[in-house]
């Protein structure tokens, strides 16, 4: 009888190696295709316009919202007790004829702040008003203010 001596089995090897180069690989292509904003140093510049509104208007805006440089809100020329949204909102619903209205038109100051334009735009959003126009003046010359 020929006996064989007893192997043990072996135990299971893990190639770290492998493993390891593939995170570092992954590190670096994450790092090289992120890209870091910081919204702190961007300076923007808008744009201006010089071109005309088409003319073929048919009718008038149903609501006109004028804001001031206080941030206060007129409602087709009636002015608001404060410049809460849900007064504005309760004041558009009141001008507001049964049917709906389905155009704004916001006029702003120069100097109002953009959350105040903003608060016009979004009050008048969650009331279904689809149409929302921004006023602007233009020069004498054809160019946009500044």
């Amino acid at each position: 009888m020929k006996l064989q001596p007893r192997r043990l089995p072996e135990e299971p090897n893990v190639n770290l190696i492998s493993l390891v180069d593939v995170v570092l690989l992954l590190v670096i292509f994450f790092v090289l295709t992120t890209s870091f904003v910081r919204q702190s140093q961007l300076t923007i510049r808008l744009p201006e316009s010089a071109s005309r509104a088409p003319e073929a208007v048919a009718e008038a805006p149903a609501l006109e919202i004028i804001v001031t440089d206080r941030g206060v809100f007129f409602v087709n020329g009636r002015a608001l007790v404060d410049n809460r949204a849900e007064t504005l909102a309760a004041a558009i619903r009141r001008v507001q004829p049964a049917e709906g209205v389905q155009s704004v038109t916001i006029s702003a100051d120069a100097r109002a702040t953009h959350q105040d334009v903003v608060t016009a735009m979004d009050v008048a959003g969650r009331l279904g008003i689809t149409d929302v126009r921004i006023a602007t003046l233009r020069t004498p010359d054809g160019q946009a203010a500044d």
